[in-house]
């Protein structure tokens, strides 16, 4: 199949006043290993606010247009296929997803399959679902059970943060950062329900349907005074592992106090909070990073993270997990809102997200609009 690839395209940069501008750039230039996708629909997440002049956006959904030579010979796509995925956005001049063709490794993407979702539903499965799969599954995080398999074990999981599409700003050095929990909360008790774990979870009262039609056995408010006795008794006091989707100090002493006692494990997706870890020396904290997962050295904050092959090819082989799971029906996408007017209305959509108008939704823009 021939497709015509234009030299130029429009692409979101971010600029030294943490604003975005649309400009033309080059369509980026393909290593072998690499596939170029056409891009039809990003998702929002407020993670890419970094180096300026760099192409903003991580999750996409789009058509692929081109194979490195290497991609080609592997056969893990072809030209013409639907495909989503995820990459870091706001470090690199030629990769994001805020762009009309992005670049990325053949085995980063995953195949939507025919008929099932739409590119605005399959771009919300990018930073929060991947997320939930290095927590969940990767064997120096949680390691559970990986579907289709589920585990034969009466075993609780409490995951913290079961709705929101919440973020939070931090202090980063003597810049800020935008950090996101891109819904990976909704994602995690898809995963775990589908690996045949009972999930227990809190969210708001107006989200209660919500997580329970994902797969979530009990829900309760967190707000509620009760929250942690009510949890244990539904639970008959027997949950020894958790994501915390949030990793608020708030979130994280809920999270610890909920815990059986006995040795437990809580994975992070944010730092560790010391005087949770205090509260209890037979639980393991630990903090996960889901930028790891694409096998590249880069800097967070003051922290330089090298290269994970480990994370980056536990990825590569549960991607394929993904397209059989959407084709099942065992995984469903965000809730999108679209946001209309494409990459020209990004300053728009991420100020309506700063304000805290965004909760259980994915905010997606159409490429072009």
């Amino acid at each position: 199949m021939s497709v015509t690839i234009p030299e130029k395209m429009r692409a979101c940069l971010v600029h030294e006043d943490k604003k975005v501008e649309v400009q033309e750039i080059p369509v980026p230039l393909i290593d072998d290993d690499e596939v170029l996708i056409k891009v039809h629909a990003v998702a929002q997440n407020p993670t890419d606010w970094k180096q300026p002049q760099t192409i903003i956006g991580c999750d996409f959904s789009g058509t692929v247009v081109k194979l490195g030579n290497t991609a080609e010979v592997q056969g893990l796509v072809k030209i013409g296929d639907h495909v989503a995925g995820f990459l870091q956005g706001g470090t690199y001049t030629d990769r994001g997803a805020f762009a009309e063709y992005v670049k990325t490794p053949a085995d980063l993407v995953w195949r939507v399959p025919r008929g099932t979702l739409t590119h605005e539903e399959a771009a919300t499965m990018g930073c929060g679902l991947w997320t939930a799969v290095q927590a969940l599954y990767h064997p120096d995080r949680l390691g559970l059970i990986e579907p289709p398999s589920k585990t034969e074990q009466n075993e609780w999981i409490f995951i913290q943060g079961g709705s929101s599409e919440f973020y939070k700003l931090l202090p980063l050095g003597k810049d800020s950062d935008f950090i996101i929990q891109a819904s990976v909360g909704q994602y995690a008790i898809q995963l775990a329900h589908a690996s045949g774990y009972k999930v227990a979870t809190v969210a708001s009262s107006h989200n209660h349907n919500l997580v329970k039609n994902l797969g979530a056995d009990i829900v309760f408010d967190y707000k509620s005074p009760t929250v942690i006795t009510d949890i244990k008794s539904a639970t008959g006091d027997n949950i020894h592992i958790a994501l915390d989707a949030f990793s608020t100090p708030e979130s994280q002493q809920l999270t610890t106090n909920i815990l059986a006692p006995g040795k437990g494990k809580i994975i992070l997706i944010l730092g560790i909070d010391e005087t949770s870890k205090n509260m209890r020396p037979d639980v393991e904290f630990q903090g996960t990073l889901i930028y790891t997962a694409l096998g590249k050295e880069f800097s967070y904050g003051k922290t330089v993270y090298h290269a994970s092959e480990s994370d980056r090819g536990h990825m590569a082989s549960f991607l394929p997990k993904i397209s059989a799971l959407v084709e099942s029906g065992d995984l469903r996408p965000n809730k999108v809102k679209l946001w209309e007017g494409g990459l020209s209305a990004v300053n728009e959509g991420f100020e309506y997200m700063q304000a805290g108008n965004v909760s259980g939704i994915k905010i997606v823009y159409r490429v072009p609009a």
